[in-house]
């Protein structure tokens, strides 16, 4: 057996195997997975372009790699709250606290801009001013 052979198969089987981890308990989910990536290699069975098949075979690593980090599932349980599964592979961002406290600048005026009370009339921005104030207190 021909080494990109062998990686073709190791990525089609990658491939399985992340469907399965990241769609588990998702019936739908996982034979649509399924079908997609069984349609997609028998599409390409007849690629002969060596360049071509490593390309492919380096976005089918890539994508199970993507499945893992990126998607969550989510279950909504009988109370009406939602459920996530994160998985340690998870890609999480860093939560930034609101700072009540932060002073935010209007903006900068455009030359022959009309004057303006803001896209509420200035509702919110008097809220947000209302609310600091409140807090200082």
């Amino acid at each position: 057996m021909s080494n990109l052979r062998r990686q073709a198969l190791s990525a089609f089987k990658k491939l399985h195997r992340t469907r399965q981890y990241v769609f588990d308990g998702d019936v739908r989910a996982l034979e649509e997975a399924r079908q997609k990536i069984n349609d997609e290699f028998r599409q390409n069975r007849v690629v002969t372009d060596q360049d071509d098949i490593q390309n492919k075979i380096k976005l089918a690593e890539e994508c199970a790699q993507e499945l893992r980090a990126n998607v969550i599932q989510a279950h909504k349980r009988e109370d009406g709250v939602y459920e996530l599964r994160i998985t340690p592979e998870t890609t999480r961002m860093d939560n930034v606290v609101f700072n009540p406290d932060a002073i935010i600048e209007s903006p900068r005026k455009r030359r022959g801009a009309k004057p303006t009370e803001g896209c509420c009339g200035g509702a919110a921005m008097a809220a947000l001013e209302a609310e600091v104030a409140a807090r200082k207190k």
